[in-house]
């Protein structure tokens, strides 16, 4: 049987359209399920992945949705990284990677516990209780003020002993943390600012128990839409599953095999038609879903520019695009500016295009400074 045939150029002008960027969506849970989910690593790149694919963008949407309406929620889930789903989409995830994610963190807690400091899965469950009690009893709390309610959350592990970067830390963030991986309780509004990751936590129920199997196929169904065409080694590396899930969940959804310039992919059955967007160019923040939404990036990343935008980590930083292309980086510079870097030749209309953008942004952000998290070579050197 001959496959169809997918060229780069007709992938880079589906990724426009599905992705958002060469025709915007007038809500935030479009934007959240176009992409399967938002990177919520830093903080930041949640609002400014938003802001990219919004018609009209604004903080205020963002943190509606997150804190007042709970259309959308935070999970650790596909690679044990942190990302903002739509709650529709949330058993889903859960189902498919979240809760195994979950299962690793409390194996790993109790590891962490049993060394730091003598607790057992009995004196953990006692403890988690307790915590649990005191957020149901003041309704929204910091994980100091939890503290207060339970000192054994105070209790503190010496990490890296006799190291010269020996530190000592408070059991109560990693004991949190898996609670809110278990759906026990959920992270609330930050203090400060929407930069912040300081959240206050808050109670929660967890999602709905699905079938494991039905939900992976579901969550590749998902994948297949928003970033069809993919490889299995793309799929592989964005859920963080090994290669036998993968296969049993393409052959669940009937993906169909077409032929790329580097082998062979995957769409959804008949999923093959690629459209025409208008021309158009986006300033996308460190950790955006469409940067690292596929393992093998050749088609949309000349390899020549990866060490001037990802970190050592492989964690990507803000990056300049043009249909479906990164042609450059950006930053923004202490006084608020935010300024880009061409690293291919794009010429005059597309580097007056990203001038624009660059001063859109500017104005958006409002004198709110944003430095990424994981900041890559070329956005520390924009900033200098």
């Amino acid at each position: 049987m001959t496959l169809a045939v997918l060229s780069d150029d007709q992938r880079r002008a589906r990724l426009g359209a599905r992705h958002l960027l060469a025709a915007p969506a007038a809500t935030v849970e479009e934007v959240a399920d176009a992409v399967v989910g938002l990177h919520a690593s830093d903080p930041a790149s949640v609002f400014l992945s938003a802001r990219a694919r919004l018609a009209e963008p604004s903080v205020q949407a963002v943190d509606d949705a997150l804190y007042r309406d709970r259309s959308l929620v935070r999970l650790l889930c596909m690679r044990r990284t942190m990302f903002v789903v739509t709650a529709a989409s949330a058993p889903v995830v859960t189902a498919a990677a979240a809760r195994q994610v979950a299962a690793r963190e409390r194996a790993g807690l109790l590891k962490y516990l049993a060394e730091g400091v003598g607790w057992d899965a009995a004196r953990l469950a006692e403890v988690e209780r307790a915590a649990l009690a005191a957020l149901a009893a003041r309704g929204e709390a910091t994980a100091v003020e939890l503290g207060q309610d339970v000192p054994a959350l105070l209790e503190q592990v010496v990490v890296s002993p006799g190291k010269p970067y020996e530190t000592r830390q408070n059991v109560s963030g990693r004991v949190l943390r898996v609670l809110a991986a278990e759906g026990l309780m959920r992270r609330g509004r930050p203090r400060g600012t929407w930069l912040s990751s300081q959240f206050r936590w808050a109670p929660a129920t967890p999602w709905p128990v699905l079938d494991e199997a039905a939900a992976r196929a579901e969550l590749v169904r998902r994948w297949l839409a928003a970033y069809g065409p993919g490889t299995e080694a793309d799929l592989k590396w964005w859920t963080g599953w090994a290669l036998g899930p993968v296969r049993r969940a393409l052959a669940e959804v009937g993906a169909q095999q077409v032929a790329l310039a580097g082998g062979t992919g995957y769409v959804l059955p008949g999923d093959v038609d690629v459209p025409e967007p208008a021309p158009w160019v986006a300033l996308l923040p460190a950790l955006d879903p469409t940067a690292m939404g596929w393992q093998a990036r050749d088609w949309y990343l000349a390899p020549e520019l990866r060490p001037a935008l990802f970190d050592y980590s492989g964690n990507v930083g803000p990056t300049a695009w043009a249909d479906g292309v990164v042609v450059g980086g950006w930053a923004q510079r202490a006084d608020g500016e935010v300024v880009w870097k061409p690293l291919v030749d794009v010429g005059r209309e597309t580097t007056a295009a990203l001038d624009r953008e660059a001063a859109r942004l500017t104005g958006w952000m409002a004198g709110t400074r944003v430095v990424s998290r994981f900041p890559a070579p070329l956005e520390k050197e924009l900033i200098r």
